[in-house]
């Protein structure tokens, strides 16, 4: 079963924490890993890109020259796709992305993306963070104790007020809540910073 240390916001290690290893502990699935991120990242396009098709552009009741003698080719609307103006042929319309993914799938998918960072040495969990203060420098000291640079995603079941304010500033870190956390977040930082509770609510959820 694999085994992280857990700290506190000094940096100093308090104890060696087991962690579940049918959550954080088993064989990667790269094919669901990329079948959940494909629908996150599908599912965040708006899906509002529009185009005007010939019947929707201004103009164009009247037949531009009549069938016939003119010696010209035939044309039925100056607003036909071939004219300046005209309407767009295939163009897009509105529509959703969404890909459906299986409960299962994305379990599965969460639990490979876990056990990713813990086979990496990027997870690192601690106690509790709490500040008397909400200033940026005591986020970055935080960040300094605990040895953690880069892109960060910070996940805790509830965050105190202070801390989220401080951490608003680091724009290499990115903090939510653990029920809100995806694989695509995951996997798009360089260390994954939870506290206890965190680490706890994914042993309940994913058990």
């Amino acid at each position: 079963m694999p085994v992280v240390a857990l700290l506190n916001q000094t940096g100093e290690k308090l104890k060696d924490i087991t962690l579940e290893a049918s959550v954080f502990g088993i064989e990667p699935n790269q094919q669901v890993i990329y079948d959940v991120v494909n629908a996150q990242r599908a599912a965040m396009r708006q899906g509002t890109h529009d185009t005007k098709g010939r019947s929707e552009v201004r103009g164009g009741g009247r037949k531009p020259w009549r069938q016939k003698g003119t010696g010209r080719a035939r044309q039925g609307s100056i607003r036909a796709p071939q004219w300046r103006g005209g309407g767009t042929v295939f163009g897009p319309t509105p529509r959703s992305y969404a890909v459906k993914v299986n409960k299962k799938v994305r379990q599965l998918g969460l639990k490979s993306a876990l056990s990713y960072k813990v086979a990496q040495g990027s997870l690192i969990v601690v106690d509790n963070v709490k500040f008397d203060n909400f200033k940026t420098k005591s986020f970055i000291q935080f960040l300094d104790n605990i040895k953690a640079e880069g892109k960060i995603l910070f996940l805790a079941k509830e965050f105190d007020q202070n801390v989220l304010l401080a951490a608003r500033n680091v724009n290499t870190v990115f903090a939510e809540e653990v029920s809100h956390s995806s694989v695509y977040d995951i996997l798009n930082c360089k260390y994954l910073l939870c506290t206890e509770d965190a680490i706890k609510y994914f042993e309940e959820v994913l058990k």
